[in-house]
């Protein structure tokens, strides 16, 4: 499985900015599908994830009414739409699938992408 997330860039705080990732495989209902972040210096830490097929989202506090996660079915395309940035948001931004539980924890993903650099300037 390859996952390929893009959108990333340079905004300024306040700013929006949404992030795709593209899968090279089926997402089936029962994957998850989550957005982690790692800024520079920092672990990677949860973001986002949504069940496929239901659609039942889980959010780090920390984004929580800024983010939005998403997908289509259709095009087999994860979303988040990020708004009211911040400086804290740089990071680069990474999607995975985990065919596990909805958690907001790296360790049950299974496959990752490459990432994409989102840089937030004040």
């Amino acid at each position: 499985v390859q996952l390929q997330a893009s959108g990333g860039g340079l905004v300024q705080a306040g700013g929006s900015l949404t992030l795709s990732c593209t899968a090279s495989t089926r997402t089936f209902s029962s994957h998850v599908m989550g957005w982690f972040r790692q800024a520079p210096g920092e672990e990677r830490e949860f973001v986002a994830a949504i069940r496929w097929g239901v659609g039942r989202t889980l959010y780090a506090d920390s984004v929580k009414g800024r983010f939005t996660i998403s997908r289509s079915t259709a095009t087999n395309t994860l979303y988040l739409q990020m708004s009211q940035l911040k400086p804290e948001d740089t990071a680069v931004y990474y999607c995975a699938r985990s065919i596990r539980q909805l958690a907001g924890t790296a360790n049950e993903y299974s496959y990752w992408g490459q990432g994409t650099l989102v840089t937030v300037s004040s």
